[in-house]
């Protein structure tokens, strides 16, 4: 019984048997046109997240925006007795008079100066905590420690300023003790020379704890399995923080850093007024303080309100600013580049 002859299909990707008709390709399918949607059905589309955001929205515009408006009284002659709509006009000579004012300039001295102080002493403390923290092996030990550093935050001003008069002050713990012992006291809260050094201290033990937290979060994005093979081929532990997991904190840092200089101008209003009294306000007025009291306590509106939307303007320029470097460096920063 002779058998039949069966064409055979060409594998895929064999040469094209010779004299063969080439094959056929298949037509591409025709793009299909991208078509706009209306503003109309964007709206229909999106409404239940527009109706989550609405809230928020009005939040900040009730108590973000709304409140802005009230900087025209830095180019006026403003008085709460004829308001903003009597109240004359006056240019800018109210900015002016705060650049010619030496006390003003001292306030943004001192807040400078606390400033690159708490930059350089405070903000890698939390970097370091989370970094200790991540290498405690023992979960129990790490969350008791996580709850101890974190609890100063939820503290008071007052509170944490009277803490620090019962250790460092006059009559306080250390000074009594040494007194004791037949050394001479010291006061450390009525000190305007060591003034930096205190603020400093309050602020680690206040918040380098809860600052902590950030850090932690971006240490627990970092695949353990990099670690692992780090280690078999080597790398020690000090050699794994510095090619896997700092690396993995870069973004994070210079995150806070750009908010941080953007924040800058704003160094703690309850903490320094608290101590103003005890130290001076030479060393201890900032620009927070100044404008209090001068708004507040003297009267003078329209001084005070220049005096804030100058310190407003200036954090926004370091922002844009600090923004800008890190899109050099290669990274995003608060926004990214269009």
């Amino acid at each position: 019984m002779s058998t039949a002859t069966r064409p055979t299909t060409p594998a895929t990707g064999s040469a094209p048997t010779p004299g063969a008709a080439p094959a056929r390709r298949r037509p591409a399918a025709p793009s299909v046109p991208h078509r706009k949607l209306s503003l109309r059905t964007r709206l229909r589309r999106d409404a239940p997240l527009l109706v989550m955001t609405l809230p928020a929205v009005l939040l900040l515009v009730v108590f973000a925006y709304v409140p802005m408006l009230g900087n025209i009284m830095a180019f006026q002659q403003y008085s709460p007795y004829t308001g903003f709509f009597s109240s004359p006009f006056v240019g800018i000579s109210n900015f002016a008079r705060v650049f010619a004012n030496p006390l003003f300039l001292n306030a943004v001295g001192n807040t400078l100066v606390i400033t690159a102080f708490q930059l350089v002493f405070f903000f890698p403390v939390p970097i370091l905590l989370a970094l200790l923290l991540n290498s405690v092996l023992s979960p129990r030990l790490r969350v008791f420690v996580q709850s101890v550093v974190y609890l100063p935050h939820f503290f008071s001003w007052v509170l944490v300023v009277t803490i620090f008069q019962q250790i460092f002050g006059g009559a306080g713990l250390i000074s009594q003790t040494l007194r004791n012992n037949g050394y001479s006291g010291f006061d450390l809260m009525t000190n305007p020379d060591t003034f930096l050094v205190l603020i400093t201290m309050q602020s680690v033990w206040k918040d380098a704890g809860w600052g902590i937290i950030i850090f932690l979060a971006a240490l627990g994005t970092v695949d353990p399995a990099l670690h692992e093979a780090a280690a078999s081929d080597g790398a020690g532990r000090w050699r794994r923080m510095w090619h896997i997991t700092l690396p993995a904190l870069r973004p994070v840092i210079i995150l806070l850093l750009i908010l941080r200089l953007g924040d800058s101008l704003t160094v703690g209003f309850e903490q320094l007024i608290l101590q103003r009294g005890a130290v001076g306000a030479q060393v201890s007025e900032v620009i927070d303080t100044y404008v209090y009291y001068q708004g507040v306590v003297y009267g003078d509106w329209s001084f005070a309100a220049a005096a804030g939307l100058v310190k407003g303007l200036v954090s926004l320029a370091l922002v844009l600013g600090a923004n800008k470097l890190a899109h050099v460096f290669g990274e995003s920063g608060v926004y990214k580049r269009s």
